[in-house]
């Protein structure tokens, strides 16, 4: 089965995670959405087939429904990153705290990263200086991933979190831009050091998370932590506060 890949200027055999082929059903609906957006913005050209056969996964293989989400997503690219990336110093102070660190891949070879909610300072910066922050993490993130990898694990750690650090709107944001503009990139989510005062918060964002990322989020209890992070992340891999080999360094230095 053949992929279409801008980026390297080559097909390339695409294999799925469970290393069999894809289906004719998939790759067919990959060739319809891509004609369908095409048409509708000329810059889809420049996306590769596993841009959007990740849009079409998001939405249970639904043409119509991915496409429209697709549409928006060069839309929202085209104004909120004009020049194709956000540059480091538009965000200088949302690197003070180190609250975003990356270091390591899991057992299925996916980067991990760890988002420390108690580092974070709604009052530094704007919600569009958050906003810019975020993206440039995802892009981050992905520029570390391997040929053929699409996925990354992170943990989300709130250690220390309180009140101060509460921001529902960033918070939402957050999942909007996860969601709607880099479909199915998250593998997984542990969140780990959650004290209670936090499920406030969480019950705020729940109702906004999809179906299929409810399903990638997991609670580790702290007498659990290393064991589980363990069953995915071998001890060589794990970042150092967690009991593993691996110093975290935060993502603007990655």
């Amino acid at each position: 089965m053949e992929f279409k890949d801008a980026e390297e200027g080559k097909t390339t055999a695409v294999l799925q995670e469970n290393g069999e082929e894809n289906n004719e059903i998939e790759r067919s609906k990959v060739g319809i959405m891509r004609a369908l957006v095409e048409r509708e913005d000329p810059s889809a050209k420049e996306v590769d087939d596993f841009m959007i056969r990740r849009f079409l996964r998001a939405r249970d293989l639904d043409i119509e429904k991915a496409s429209t989400l697709f549409l928006k997503y060069l839309s929202w690219k085209q104004s909120f990153v004009p020049n194709g990336y956000i540059s480091p110093s538009e965000i200088t102070n949302q690197f003070e705290d180190n609250k975003v660190c990356m270091q390591g891949l899991d057992k299925k070879g996916r980067p991990i990263v760890v988002a420390f909610g108690g580092r974070h300072n709604p009052s530094k910066g704007s919600l569009e200086d958050f906003k810019r922050f975020v993206v440039f993490t995802l892009d981050k993130i992905c520029a570390k991933m391997a040929w053929g990898q699409e996925k990354f694990v992170a943990i989300g750690d709130l250690q220390g979190w309180g009140y101060t650090n509460s921001d529902i709107r960033g918070y939402l944001a957050s999942l909007s831009i996860l969601q709607d503009c880099y479909p199915e990139r998250l593998g997984k989510l542990f969140i780990v050091h959650s004290p209670y005062i936090f499920m406030t918060a969480w019950k705020a964002i729940y109702p906004f998370i999809d179906s299929i990322t409810k399903k990638k989020i997991v609670f580790v209890e702290k007498k659990k932590l290393k064991s589980k992070l363990l069953e995915d992340i071998d001890e060589s891999q794990l970042p150092d506060i967690y009991g593993g080999k691996l110093p975290l360094v935060p993502i603007q230095d990655c």
